[in-house]
This record gives C-alpha cells, structure tokens and sequence, in this order.
C-alpha cells in the first residue's frame, strides 16, 4: 500500500512530537534535514517504509535510539499487571478463542501518533466495554480452520503494551493446537512505540513462541529489507497473523501468503482502503492468489 498524501501530516507531527519529548536543540535544523528528505521521497514506498526513515533521521540528531523506551517499558509493565485479570474474564467467555481474537486487537488502541494518540484513560475504558464491542471484519473462523491445519504461524506483532495481548492469544492458540510452531516478528530497531526484540522478553513471549526480529527500522514489515533469517521464517509459515495499521500498510499487496490482519481502524486513509468506518475492529484475511 502506497504511502497516501493525506499520512503527511501524521509525519510531521511525529517529528515535532519527537523533538519536543526529546528536548531537542536545534529544531530547525532537523526540521530542515526532515522536509528535505520528504521533498525527495519516493512516493511509491509504504508509509511504515517512509516513517521508519524518518524516524531513524530523527534518533540520530537528538541523540537517543529510544526515545519511547520509558513509554513501552510503563505500558508493558501495566497490561502485565492486568494479565491476570484479563485471562480470568477470558476463562469465562462463550467463545475463548475467539475473546482472545477480539481482546488482541482492542490492545491495538494503544499508540502514540499525535494525530490518533489515546491517553491511558481512553485505552482502558475499551477494556471496561469489552462485553459491548464487536468486530466490523470478522474472519475469526477461517482463522480458526487455517490454524487447524496449520504447521508453522508467524504472529507480527505491534505496539508496546499490546504485545502483552498477543502473548495472552498465543498462549490460547497454543492450548487450541499445541503443535503449532509459533514465531513472534518484532522490529529490528526501536521505532516509535513498536514493539522490539527486548520487549517481546521482557513480557515473557518467549514462554509461547520463538522470538525473531526483522532485522529492519521500517515501521511495519517491509519484506524487501528485512533479514534473510526473517524471510525464510515467513516463507515456511503457513499463517502470518499482522498486528496493526503498519503491518496492514506494508504487506496488504502480498498475495502469494494466507495472511490475516488485525487490527483497529485508527485513521481516514486505512477506512477509507478498507471501505469500513474508523475505531472499526478487525480480523481480515488477506487476498490471496496462487
């Protein structure tokens, strides 16, 4: 999917955002490193591809690889907290599997774009309505069939603090086909609020799947520049689950894989792809052509 006009603004409000959390001096000169960059943009790349550049640019002149480390370490270390309140409520739904499913992706909520940042109020009030929310896309049984015949899943996983979501899905998709081989695919670097490599340890994934990282900045999983060990993963698996707006953004045009996607509609260019309303949850198969 082709970076939209309209992800601009998103773009440079997370440089501003960035310098102001950083501190920064200089603004105007990154500033002017960022437009300049912008102005020779290849506008056939995938906005995760352009962010991911971005992003990196930015690292390098305030002079911290990490700028979001204390963000994804504080929201890792609350829905761990929650863990075991959450996997309770799940022990008592009609529909375990499918609960998990819906709860992975309301932890999708969680991110730190200024242009659709929630506070943590607004994230947690989505877990107090669980009983009222529904999925707008829901491929859940299909998922459910390709599980069951499946070999190898490759779970791409998302933001900070969602990831605790996924690892409590993985962990119920374990107990469902326990020989499934499951690879969890964080970033290669630390991008914004994603999900990376100390992350996915520190949740305790490694418990439930096999921790990979792609070897790539990019935003989403931008598959021409992530590591050969990443791609033969994804090659072998027989289902890639994508968390995410990014992940959707970059693979959404890969239809040589079964690939589901869940995610949270969070902005006008992803509702207006997927022709559904924003703030609708989904779980969607890819299209796919053999």
């Amino acid at each position: 999917m082709k970076i939209n006009y309209e992800c601009l603004p998103c773009l440079v409000n997370q440089v501003v955002k960035l310098a102001d959390m950083t501190q920064s001096e200089n603004c105007e000169q990154l500033f002017k490193k960022v437009f300049w960059e912008l102005s020779n943009m290849d506008f056939q790349k995938t906005n995760p591809e352009v962010i991911g550049m971005i992003f990196s640019l930015v690292k390098e002149h305030v002079g911290n690889h990490d700028p979001y480390y204390g963000i994804r370490r504080y929201y890792n270390e609350m829905f761990l907290h929650m863990e075991s309140e959450l996997e309770e409520k799940l022990t008592g739904a009609e529909d375990v599997l499918a609960e998990a499913i819906k709860y992975a992706i309301v932890g999708n909520v969680i991110d730190f774009n200024p242009v659709h940042n929630n506070t943590q109020e607004d994230i947690l009030q989505y877990f107090d309505k669980m009983s009222e929310l529904s999925l707008t896309v829901d491929d859940t049984q299909s998922l459910r069939d390709d599980l069951s015949k499946a070999k190898v899943l490759l779970y791409l996983g998302d933001n900070c603090g969602e990831i605790c979501l996924d690892k409590i899905l993985i962990k119920k998709i374990k107990e469902f086909y326990p020989e499934l081989s499951i690879y969890f695919g964080v970033r290669g670097e630390a991008v914004v609020n994603d999900s990376i490599e100390e992350d996915a340890y520190f949740v305790g994934m490694d418990q439930y799947a096999k921790i990979i990282s792609n070897g790539d900045q990019s935003l989403g999983t931008v598959l021409e520049r992530t590591s050969e060990e990443f791609r033969q993963v994804y090659e072998q698996a027989d289902i890639v689950i994508a968390k995410g707006q990014a992940n959707y953004e970059s693979l959404s045009e890969q239809m040589n894989k079964n690939i589901y996607y869940l995610l949270m509609v969070k902005c006008k260019v992803i509702s207006e792809y997927i022709g559904i309303k924003q703030k609708s949850l989904v779980c969607k198969k890819g299209l796919r052509v053999d």
